[in-house]
Parts: structure tokens; C-alpha cells; sequence
């Protein structure tokens, strides 16, 4: 029995005291051996499962084992059976193609747990007897006092017990871009429910160690970490047999036969063009075997070798042998294109997925946005804000405007009612010219730039490639950019030298400043730091300044922690301090509001001065080793809104996605306020929110707790789901996924992160970065986006939606022509000789020449189709009716008959008009005399046939407009005729070669009467263009019905109406409709 409980996870709700009684432990000599091994039996190895070996045998009996495989294996066999060995040699190649390609994707997908084991610490320092071990983190239990520094990964999940200065990177596990300060001391209530994210209090396995030292009692190992939770998620645990203790014995073995054939034949799994076709594959089977009994019973089941053959070509005439292997190329080529397009496919069947996308579920940080932080506004009190605008290289200080708005806090400038507020352009100009507005006191913005600049230990440099680059903490780098960008970089004030390169070549920077620097005179002198901690959340530096020979204090951290420590400010009276009293503080609190609200992250910075005669040597004794006395008494400075700016990309994707009819939502560990500001910076949530009423918009942004405590019924009720949720776990992903799908939505997930794997995996398409992405996220994706950019998904989109249309189109012209040739060979069977035999009127080499060799190049043309110039404004493609929709259906059958039509009316025609019926004897398998009309009825008809399938490739490429005139709106329709043509060159000279290759094979001697039981013709020929041509006037007056039938039905909808109300393009329609039915309320009762 195991001497803790194993179950309760609530660690951060415990005292430090509490969680040592919990496991038994000690923190000065922590757990005994013995111990420690009783409990490694207990629960088991730190770590994320065994290696288990990959089992070659099961993965090919499973890439078998789907219905459009075994009809290719059944064909390839019947192919063998009646010695065409091409056709068995072609369709043996597809197999083998489809079988390598499932198999080398199955072994990736199967390294996504090898990559997560490898996020783990191989070693760990703990401390066992009263001494310290370095142990291998596979034999740590729940109960080790566990030591943790600087570059450190966290061996298992820890309740931190003493600290100094600590931080650690949990981007990995929760996708927040900064360093999460700890705090030990810090206990959570009992009753409330606390996010991952902020139990800070705890720290994870798997996240690194940016700062400071630590020690922690394990509380979580190997399956049961936060990142085990997600392992655990990457594992399906769902077997095919059902035992369910609420069915009876009869209905769980009805459901696990059903789940097992369904599994077996790929009609239950996979995307769903892959179901539909396996689901095809098998109807096409059964109908098959129906036709094949059909042909033997007509001739009585007296079957000789010549029946049997017939036989085995009608039922393969219902089999689309060449989709199988025209699909994997197309896609292939597919994924060529993508690759081009910075989108590597991992999975070729998630191409097609993406043409039915209609919601994206996008993580925030490096993939909305770039992970990196960048100064957006400062307030120096009696001075002004000063905004910097149109910068989006975080690490580039030359780039972007710097504006000043004189005397306003940001505050007042929101709510400022009058326009004209004097906004003063090119500030940096102006201040270093000393040209501002009149009655502004420079010193007040200097004395807060030298405090940013020398507060700080980032350092940003041109390196010797001439690219900027960066040292240190993200928040420190984007205010020592600030500083770079005001020409004071920390260097240019204490003389430090700059690693890899300097700032000399910077043309805008001052050269009085860089004089100092060479001659090595410095303005300050570094004398002591108190570096950030975490329990505080300040820092401070200690300088003398040999300008004015003074000594100063630095102080920069987050706005409440300096705030409470300063006594004094520049109020309205820019020469004399006055003291902070509690009205200033608030007026300070609101002007933080307002840059939170803006979804900055808003730090303060304070100073003071001693001079040097008022020093004593006790004084600076205290200033270089008091911290409490040099943190005390501060003069408020101002305050800085920094934040993470989104890719310049992303508003415009996100429009487009918009304009696709795609909902694009975010799902961050991100703070609300920060997540909402960028939601609305991208256009993720409208900008004009004041327009919504307080319930939508509790229902467009939600936190993770808030989502996670609302239980699947209540979820089901919201009339829409949110488009932002805030500081999310990847529990909260999933759930939103699963949500999703209950709304029968086809959804893709983005993210980069190890967090983002199990959602990425649920989704119907995952999307994952290539830069910036961990391994898991890679290998749990369908897509991974090689240059990380949003807008690259709208290249993957879009490609989805070609490969759609393109695949919907081949599929359309070989099912036709599947239809057409099974008509005419059974209705054939009404043709009798002399010997009471059906005589085919298609050998079984031209049945199969025309479904392998004619059909299978212009396929693969149309699957190369360019895409249409409407494709990102039309809706997604629905998930359920996939490629086969009532109108492709419809399309197939008239198409079908209408060929069928033609090649019975050529044949006919022949047999029927100049030879009188003469339908010979024995035809079926030899030439003889008596055979010349049905041989050369047979080269009429398979003329006509080959020609059919090769102008129903060029009219599908558009399915309702004239093949003439695919581009109406022309003004040159001739050469517009010739130019669509021409487009697509691989299927005009597909289409080509069909045309040329029905002349040889009836011609060629041998081939013609003794391979393809045809012979050659003359007048024929003409029978066979007419009835062609007949054949291509109907199909060109089937489409234009259409055009009228779906013209008429459009009549429903205006498009101008639809343009005026912006309610096909306005993804926020969903959200204002509880708008317009409170409106009726208030409305209805006055009427």
C-alpha cells in the first residue's frame, strides 16, 4: 500500500510544511534509500513510457487492410487470371506505391513519444541520507527533495520549497513567451480553480531554468507530470471492441464487428475523402460481382473460357483501377507545390482536409504573433507619451516612427475630447535637436531614458554580418532596444564594450557620444546591482555619475512593486518634486489600465540621487550592499507598455480567412487583457466591440478556468463559441476542439509548442511550426509550416481547396466512364449469334485500354488544373458530403449514359446499316470472315469510347461553364478559348495522345485481330466523329440547363443584397444576432 496519496494533484494549495508531511520527507535529509526504491516500485520510472519497438508487420498488414487496396489487389489478381499482364504490372506498382508511402508515414507519426522523451532531464541533483546525489531522473519518486539551477531541466513536477531570484521557461508547456518568476512562498485557496499557468508556486518537468536556484519536493513523475498528462494524450487508448456495461452482450458484439470491418476497410477512419473512397471501393466491388453473375447468367451459366474473360472485364469495368495511383501522384505533386510554398505535408490525405477547414484554432505566441517584444508606448510624468509606431522587427532600433504627445498620460489622451492634442512628429529628432514644444522640460525624459538604459543588462549590437542582434531577457532587450532607438544605448553611458560588432556604423547615432567612448571617458561608473527577484519583482543598479559627481539609483520592475516604494514625482510642476500622494497613485493606477488595456505589459521605473558631498562612508556602504535602503524613498519616473507584436502578416491572413469563410480563433496562456488587444489587432475579434452588447462579448473572450468550468452541456447551449480564450491549458485546446466537433465543425489546429501536440493531434488538420516548433508539435502535426508564417496557412488552405476541386473532377470523369463502359457491355449482351452467344461489343483489352491507358493521363491533367480565380471566396467545401456531392452524382450517371450512348449508337450504326445485322459466329474469339462487321463495329465503337472519355476531361474542368467559354467575362473569347486550352499543357497533350492513339492500335497488323479483336475501318470513321461530336453537343447543352437551374435557384440570394448587409463576409454575423434579438424585444412592445 502505498504510504501517500498517488491521486490528489492540488500541490499549489498546500504549505511547504504540508506537502513534506504529505510524502513523509525531510528538506534537510530528504527521503532514505530505501524508501526511494519502496516508492520507485510503487509508481513506476520517471518517465514517459518504454521504448517500444516498431512492428514492421503490423504496420503493412494495416496499410492493406483498406477497401480501395484490396479492390486494387483483386483487380491485380483478375488482371493476372486473364494474362494482361500490363495492367497487372500497373496496378501491382500502385499497390506497392500506396503500401511504402502509408508505411513511411505510419513510422513517423510513430517517433512522436521518442521526441517528448527526449524533453526530459537526464540526471538530477537530490538530496537522499542528508547527502547530495546526482542521480539519473528515471529513479527520482514523488518525495525527493530535488536541487535545481541555471540551465537546469526540471526532472519531474516540483513544489518549490526555498528559492533565490528563480525563473523558468515554460513556453514548451503553456506557450507563454516569458520567463515565469516563482514565488515558494505563495499558497493558492483551496476552493478555487487555478490554471497551470499560474501556480507559481510550482515548477514543471520539462521547463528549463532561466534564472536563480531552487529547491523542490517531487510531487509528479513520469505519466503523471503536466507533460506526461500530454504524452498520455498522444497515445489512443481506444480499441475497436466495444464494452460498454450499458449494451447487452448481442449489441457490443454488433458494434465491435461493425468497428473492426469499418477499421479493417478504412470506411470509419481517416480523412473523409479517404472514407468515402474506401466506402466506394467497396459498393463499386459489390456491384462488380453483381455484374459479372449478370453476364454469366445471360449466357444460361454456360460458361466457356471467352464468357469468363467478358465476365472479369464488366465487374473490372466498375473498379476505377487508375484513381488509386492518379490520387497519390496528383498528391504527391501536391505536396511538391506546398513545399514551394514554405507547407511541408506530412500526411498527403490532410491536402484534401484542408479544402473543407472552416475554423482555425491558432495559438498566440510565435505563431499569431513573433515571441519576441517590442516597446509600444512610454509615459514620462509633466513630459508626454511618447508612441512608437510602425515597427515590427523587434530587434531592429532603426526601423519605426517615434511620436510624442506633449504633457498627456496615455490615460488622458483616451479620453481626451478634444481632437487636436499637438501629436509631435519625429520626436527623436526634436529632442535631440532640442527642438520640442515649448514649456516640456527635456531633462525629465533624459533622467528616464538613462534610468531605462542602465537598469537593464541586455545588450543589442550590429554584429559582423551587419544584423542586429540581441542579448538577454525579452522584456529587458525591448527596452534597451527603446533606449538603442533614442541614440543611449547602456554602452554609449558606461563605455562597456559591445560583443560581435558595435554601433559606430549607425549612422543617426550621436558623435559626441561615440568620442567618449573611444577616448574611454565614461558618463557613469558601475558600482552595484540588485539583480530581479522574482518575490519583489524590482531590480536596481548603483551608479556614479562622473558628469555631475553624483551617485544614482536605477529601480525598473513591475508598476505596483515600485510604485509602493516611491515617495515622490514631477507633478504639475516640472522643477520641484512633489510628494506621491494617494490621488497621484491613482491617477497613475488608470494610465496602467489603459496600457493593459491595450494589451501592453507595463513596467515602472523610479530613481534618486546623492550627491557625493552629502556621502558619508556609511551612506555608501549601505548603497552598495543595503537593498532595502536603495529601494526606498524613489522618485517615480514613468512607465513603459512593451508587448509581443503580431507577424506583419496575420491581420491580412486572418482577413482572408474571413473572406473564406474560415472563423479564425485564438487560444493563448496569454493574459486576457494582452490576448483581447491582439485578437482585435489582427481583426480576430472586431474592433468596434462597443457595438456588442456585455453578454456577447463575455461569450467572444473567456479564460481557460472560465471555459473549463462550464461542463459539455453548457458548452453545447452557447450560441457561439468564443473566438479568444485566455491563459488556456492544453486541456482547455482540447475541449475546445472537441466542442468543435460537436457543432460538426472541420477544424485545423496551429501551435508550436509541446502543449499544442494533443489538440493538434485531435484536430482534423494540425498545423505546426517549423522554426520555432518542438519536435512533438512536428510530429503530431498533418502540416508543418516551414517559415512559421501565418499567412502560409492560407497557401496550404488554398492548395486544399484546388486538390479538392481537382480531385473532384478526375473522379467525376473515370467514375462517367466507369458507368458508360458497364451500360454498354451489359446492354451488349442483347446481341446474339448465330450460336446463341452474346457477342461483346468491346473486346476486354479495349475495355481495359481505355480504363488504364486513355483514362489515367488526362486524370492526372485535371489533377494539375490550376485553381480557380473565386476558390478563396467560395465557402468551405462540406466535410460530409465530400467530393461526392448530389451534383457530381448526378453528373457521373448523365454522363455515363450519354457515352454509353454514343459508342451503342456507333456500333450499332455499323452492324446495323451497311451489313445488315451480321453479327458472325464465334466473334468473340477469333477473326474470321463471318466476324468483319462486329470487328469493325467494335474499332467504331472503341473509337468512339476513347474520344468520349477525352473530351469529358475538357468539359469537367469546369463543371458548369461552356468548355468554350470557361472565361465569360472575356473580351477576346477566341484567343481566351485557346489560352484555357493551353493552360494546362500536361492535359493537352494527354488529351492528344488519346486522340492519336486510337489509329495505331487499329491499323497495327496482329495487335489489331488477334490482341484487341478489331479491324481496320474506313467510312467508320466518320460514325465514330459524328456520334463524338454528338456526345460533346450534349454535354455542352446538359451544362448550360445547369447554368439556368443553379442561375435561377442563386435568385434566392441577391449578391448585391448579401454586399450591402456583409453578411456573407462577416465572420462577427454569429455574434451580433443576440443584438438583434434583444433590439426585438425592447422594440416589438412599443410597436
Amino acid at each position: 500500500m502505498s504510504s501517500f496519496d498517488n491521486e490528489f494533484s492540488d500541490f499549489h494549495t498546500l504549505t511547504k510544511d504540508e506537502t513534506l508531511k504529505f510524502f513523509h520527507t525531510n528538506e534537510a535529509s530528504g527521503l532514505g534509500a530505501d524508501v526511494a526504491a519502496q516508492r520507485l516500485k510503487e509508481v513506476g520510472e520517471n518517465s514517459l513510457g518504454d521504448d517500444s519497438k516498431i512492428d514492421y508487420k503490423a504496420m503493412v498488414i494495416h496499410q492493406l487492410c483498406n477497401a480501395m487496396i484490396l479492390v486494387l489487389f483483386i483487380s491485380m489478381i483478375i488482371s493476372f487470371a486473364i494474362h494482361d499482364w500490363i495492367t497487372g504490372g500497373v496496378i501491382t506498382f500502385v499497390v506497392g506505391v500506396n503500401v511504402v508511402i502509408g508505411l513511411i508515414q505510419e513510422y513517423k507519426a510513430s517517433k512522436t513519444m521518442n521526441s517528448l522523451k527526449q524533453l526530459s532531464s537526464p540526471n538530477a541533483h537530490v538530496i537522499r541520507n542528508g547527502n547530495s546525489e546526482v542521480v539519473s531522473s528515471k529513479v527520482i519518486v514523488p518525495g525527493d527533495v530535488v536541487a535545481v539551477k541555471v540551465g537546469d531541466t526540471i526532472p519531474a513536477d516540483l513544489r518549490l520549497i526555498s528559492m533565490q531570484n528563480f525563473e523558468t521557461d515554460e513556453a514548451l508547456l503553456t506557450g507563454e513567451a516569458l520567463p515565469v518568476s516563482k514565488d515558494c512562498e505563495l499558497v493558492f485557496p483551496k476552493d478555487e480553480h487555478t490554471p497551470v499557468g499560474d501556480r507559481i508556486n510550482l515548477a514543471y518537468s520539462s521547463s528549463s531554468v532561466v534564472k536563480g536556484r531552487a529547491m523542490g519536493i517531487v510531487i509528479k513523475t513520469g505519466l503523471n507530470t503536466e507533460i506526461g498528462k500530454i504524452a498520455k494524450s498522444l497515445t489512443t487508448e481506444e480499441g475497436l471492441i466495444s464494452r460498454n456495461p450499458e449494451f447487452s452482450f448481442w449489441k457490443n458484439t454488433w458494434i465491435t464487428i461493425k468497428q473492426s470491418c469499418g477499421a479493417f476497410l478504412g470506411t470509419t477512419v481517416g480523412t473523409p475523402l479517404h472514407r468515402k473512397l474506401s466506402k466506394l471501393a467497396v459498393l463499386l466491388f459489390f456491384v462488380a460481382v453483381v455484374f459479372a453473375i449478370v453476364v454469366m447468367a445471360s449466357q444460361k451459366f454456360d460458361v466457356d473460357k471467352g464468357v469468363a474473360i467478358y465476365a472479369i472485364c464488366v465487374a473490372l469495368s466498375m473498379i476505377p483501377s487508375s484513381l488509386v495511383v492518379v490520387l497519390t501522384i496528383t498528391m504527391s505533386v501536391g505536396a511538391s507545390v506546398m513545399a514551394s510554398r514554405n507547407v511541408i505535408i506530412r500526411r498527403l490525405d490532410s491536402l484534401e482536409a484542408l479544402g473543407s477547414v472552416n475554423d482555425i484554432c491558432s495559438d498566440k505566441t510565435g505563431t499569431l504573433t513573433q515571441g519576441k517584444m517590442i516597446a509600444r508606448q512610454v509615459w514620462v510624468p509633466n513630459f508626454g507619451t511618447i508612441t512608437v509606431t510602425d515597427s515590427n522587427e523587434p530587434f531592429n532600433p532603426t526601423v519605426g516612427n517615434i511620436n510624442l504627445i506633449p504633457r498627456l498620460s496615455p490615460y488622458e489622451f483616451k479620453n481626451e475630447e478634444d481632437e487636436d492634442v499637438g501629436i509631435s512628429q519625429d520626436f527623436k529628432f526634436n529632442y535631440l535637436k532640442g527642438t520640442l514644444p515649448a514649456k516640456l522640460d527635456k531633462r525629465l525624459f533624459t533622467r528616464w531614458l538613462e534610468t531605462a538604459t542602465l537598469a537593464n543588462i541586455a545588450k543589442v549590437f550590429l554584429n559582423n554580418e551587419k544584423k542586429w542582434t540581441v542579448h538577454g531577457d525579452p522584456t529587458e532587450i525591448a527596452i534597451q532596444v527603446f533606449a538603442t532607438r533614442m541614440d543611449l544605448p547602456r554602452s554609449v553611458l558606461t563605455g562597456e564594450s559591445i560583443p560581435n560588432g558595435d554601433n559606430d556604423d549607425d549612422e543617426s547615432s550621436d558623435s559626441g557620444k561615440d568620442e567618449k567612448m573611444n577616448n574611454g571617458s565614461v558618463d557613469f561608473k558601475h558600482l552595484a546591482e540588485f539583480p530581479f527577484d522574482s518575490t519583489i519583482k524590482r531590480m536596481s543598479a548603483v551608479y556614479h555619475d562622473e558628469r555631475n559627481n553624483t551617485t544614482e539609483v536605477y529601480a525598473k520592475g513591475a508598476f505596483e512593486s515600485v510604485l509602493k516604494n516611491c515617495k515622490y514625482w514631477y507633478g504639475e510642476n516640472q522643477d520641484t518634486l512633489m510628494p506621491l500622494t494617494e490621488t497621484d497613485r491613482e491617477f497613475i493606477q488608470k494610465n496602467v489600465n489603459t496600457l493593459s488595456a491595450e494589451g501592453l505589459r507595463v513596467l515602472a521605473f523610479a530613481s534618486k540621487t546623492f550627491n557625493d558631498n552629502d556621502l558619508t562612508p556609511e551612506l555608501s556602504t549601505k548603497l552598495t550592499s543595503n537593498r532595502e535602503f536603495v529601494e526606498s524613498e524613489l522618485i517615480f519616473s514613468g512607465l513603459i507598455g512593451i508587448y509581443d507584436p503580431p507577424r506583419q502578416e496575420t491581420a491580412g491572413a486572418v482577413k482572408k480567412f474571413h473572406q473564406a469563410g474560415i472563423n479564425v480563433r485564438m487560444l493563448t496562456g496569454d493574459f486576457p487583457g494582452t490576448a483581447k488587444a491582439i485578437a482585435q489587432e489582427v481583426g480576430i475579434l472586431p474592433t468596434n466591440l462597443y457595438h456588442y452588447p456585455k453578454d456577447v462579448i463575455d461569450i467572444m473572450v473567456m479564460t481557460g478556468t472560465q471555459f473549463d468550468d462550464l461542463s459539455e452541456d453548457e458548452i453545447d447551449k452557447l450560441p457561439v463559441l468564443p473566438l479568444v480564450i485566455a491563459r488556456c491549458s492544453p486541456q482547455t485546446k482540447v475541449r475546445m476542439i472537441e466542442a468543435l466537433h460537436r457543432r460538426d465543425k472541420f477544424c485545423a489546429m496551429t501551435g508550436d509548442g509541446v502543449n499544442d501536440s494533443p489538440s493538434l493531434k485531435m484536430a482534423n488538420v494540425g498545423i505546426a511550426m517549423g522554426i520555432n516548433g518542438s519536435d512533438v508539435a512536428k510530429e503530431a502535426s498533418d502540416i508543418v509550416l516551414r517559415d512559421d508564417n501565418f499567412a502560409s496557412i492560407l497557401n496550404a488552405v488554398e492548395e486544399g481547396r484546388r486538390m479538392s476541386d481537382n480531385i473532384q473532377k478526375f473522379v467525376l470523369q473515370l467514375l462517367a466512364e466507369n458507368v458508360a463502359q458497364a451500360l454498354y457491355l451489359i446492354v451488349g449482351l442483347v446481341f446474339i449469334d448465330k450460336e446463341h452467344k452474346s457477342v461483346f461489343p468491346l473486346s476486354p483489352v479495349e475495355v481495359l485500354w481505355v480504363i488504364v491507358v486513355t483514362s489515367c493521363f488526362p486524370a492526372m491533367g485535371l489533377g494539375l488544373e490550376l485553381a480557380a480565380p473565386d476558390l478563396m471566396d467560395r465557402p468551405p467545401n462540406d466535410s460530409h458530403a465530400g467530393i461526392f456531392t448530389w451534383e457530381v452524382i448526378t453528373d457521373m450517371f448523365i454522363y455515363g449514359f450519354m457515352m454509353a450512348g454514343a459508342c451503342m449508337a456507333t456500333f450499332t450504326s455499323i452492324i446495323y446499316g451497311k451489313d445488315h445485322g451480321q453479327l458472325g459466329q464465334n466473334c468473340n474469339n477469333k477473326y474470321s470472315p463471318i466476324c468483319q462487321p462486329v470487328y469493325k463495329a467494335r474499332s467504331g465503337a472503341f473509337a468512339t469510347m476513347t474520344w468520349c472519355a477525352l473530351i469529358l476531361a475538357w468539359e469537367v474542368v469546369d463543371m458548369r461553364r461552356s468548355f468554350f467559354r470557361m472565361k465569360p467575362e472575356t473580351d477576346e473569347p477566341v484567343k481566351q478559348f485557346f489560352r484555357d486550352i493551353w493552360s494546362n499543357k500536361f492535359l493537352f497533350w494527354s488529351i492528344m495522345f488519346g486522340f492519336a492513339s486510337a489509329f495505331p492500335v487499329v491499323y497495327i497488323p496482329v495487335i489489331n485481330d488477334k490482341v484487341f479483336l478489331h479491324r481496320p475501318i474506313g467510312y467508320e470513321w466518320g460514325l465514330a466523329i459524328a456520334f463524338t461530336v454528338a456526345f460533346w453537343v450534349g454535354c455542352e447543352f446538359y451544362k448550360y440547363c445547369k447554368r439556368i437551374y443553379y442561375r435561377k435557384k442563386s435568385l434566392a440570394r441577391n449578391p448585391e443584397q448579401d454586399l450591402e448587409s456583409s453578411s456573407m463576409k462577416n465572420p462577427f454575423e454569429a455574434y451580433s444576432t443576440s443584438t438583434t434579438m434583444q433590439t426585438e424585444i425592447i422594440i416589438n412592445p412599443k410597436k
